[in-house]
């Protein structure tokens, strides 16, 4: 088990801050040296324009979800057992209902699988229109590999059947072997059937030249990149069309365009462009030690003191021969030997205003583990010296 204390005392906007661990320092963050050393940092100045489009959705423009019961057949007796009752149940009605009577109980279920099926029903789709949809199994089957999904009515969240779906299964893996020994690789009871749904029913309610005004629903809500949007699209139509409402949102009113084709107005719209503003942010993953930062995160000055404490615990065991004639028994003791190691403290000092490659580089330095980072960081949060957001997840 790794442990790691941090303490921290801030003066000013000074800080000094001292992590251990108790595992042996190796740094892993291979992902970070990666993103730091692909591209040069970008300034203030030199930041890309991204369009419009690439920043926003229109309020009302969005897929819906789709799900719907079958059963995918044809397996090589990797398919539900006889205990999956749905399974049969839903075998011996789809049975009855092409003409063949059988008792639940004596159907055979090995070459078949129940399973939930998935899809989007996309925006502006009209009957015929193909989609992807995805097949995953509910039942105890081991793989739907090679099986064909049968004809399944795909509902929506308002209970009416939007779409239908049917095709062989593609599975993005394996599994293979017997009682003895077996290989599985990623998940043989998940698969796709591309291009296997079909939208039988559009969304009549839905009128999208009635939109008015247009709402610009931003990605990541910022109050900087909302104004930046609303004035230029201002200057474009050379009037006051749009206006920022909060910093997730901008309305743009369709009549003082001078366009009468809101998809004309739009298309128009996603193609500007504007100088995004991202706000500086820190992502750890604490379950896999995964650590990424933006190049625009910046430290103020802080002194960072790491020494690394391991402890490692073997035990071997001897066989213990009572004497000659003595009555005991042989017994097998255990003996421990404990071995305790602790290096000294490395120090780090990052000055005001110091980078992400300038963290890093310090921290491989004092020979830092991926862990070890994480601590660090929040640590450095904690003092107030990371000008960024620190997201675990």
């Amino acid at each position: 088990m790794e442990e790691a204390m941090a303490a921290s005392r801030k003066v000013g906007r000074a800080a000094v801050i001292v992590v251990g661990s108790v595992l042996p320092s190796v740094l892993l963050v291979v992902l970070l040296n990666v993103l730091l050393n692909a591209a040069p940092a970008l300034g203030a100045s030199d930041r890309l324009a991204v369009k419009i489009g690439d920043l926003t959705t229109v309020e009302g423009v969005r897929d819906n979800a789709l799900i719907g019961y079958g059963l995918v057949v044809g397996l090589t007796r990797t398919g539900d057992s006889q205990q999956t009752i749905f399974t049969t149940q839903t075998l011996a009605n789809i049975m009855q209902r092409m003409g063949a009577q059988i008792p639940p109980a004596t159907a055979r279920v090995n070459n078949v699988a129940a399973v939930f099926v998935t899809a989007n029903l996309p925006p502006f789709a009209r009957p015929g229109t193909v989609v992807d949809v995805t097949v995953s199994s509910i039942g105890d089957a081991k793989s739907i590999e090679g099986g064909l999904l049968l004809l399944t009515p795909l509902y929506g969240a308002d209970g009416k059947v939007y779409a239908s779906a049917q095709g062989p299964v593609a599975v993005g893996g394996f599994a293979a072997g017997g009682a003895g020994a077996s290989k599985q690789m990623n998940h043989p009871t998940i698969g796709r059937v591309p291009s296997g749904g079909h939208i039988e029913h559009s969304l009549a309610a839905f009128d999208f030249n009635q939109l008015t005004p247009v709402s610009l629903l931003l990605r990541e809500a910022d109050y900087s990149t909302a104004k930046q949007i609303a004035d230029t699209i201002n200057r474009e139509f050379g009037r006051e069309v749009a206006m920022a409402r909060d910093g997730g949102r901008v309305d743009v009113n369709p009549d003082g365009t001078g366009l009468k084709n809101l998809t004309e107005i739009l298309a128009k719209v996603e193609n500007l462009t504007i100088v995004a503003h991202y706000r500086a942010r820190v992502v750890v993953n604490e379950r896999t030690g995964t650590v990424v930062m933006g190049k625009d995160v910046r430290l103020g000055p802080v002194s960072v003191l790491h020494g690394g404490f391991s402890v490692e615990i073997q035990t071997t065991y001897t066989v213990s021969q009572p004497n000659p004639l003595s009555g005991g028994t042989t017994e097998v003791v255990p003996q421990t030997e404990v071995q305790a190691k602790d290096s000294p403290a490395k120090r780090l000092e990052i000055t005001e205003g110091a980078s992400i490659e300038e963290l890093v580089g310090g921290l491989q330095r004092m020979g830092a583990s991926a862990r070890d980072v994480i601590s660090i960081l929040q640590a450095i949060k904690a003092a107030g010296a990371l000008d960024a957001d620190l997201e675990v997840i």
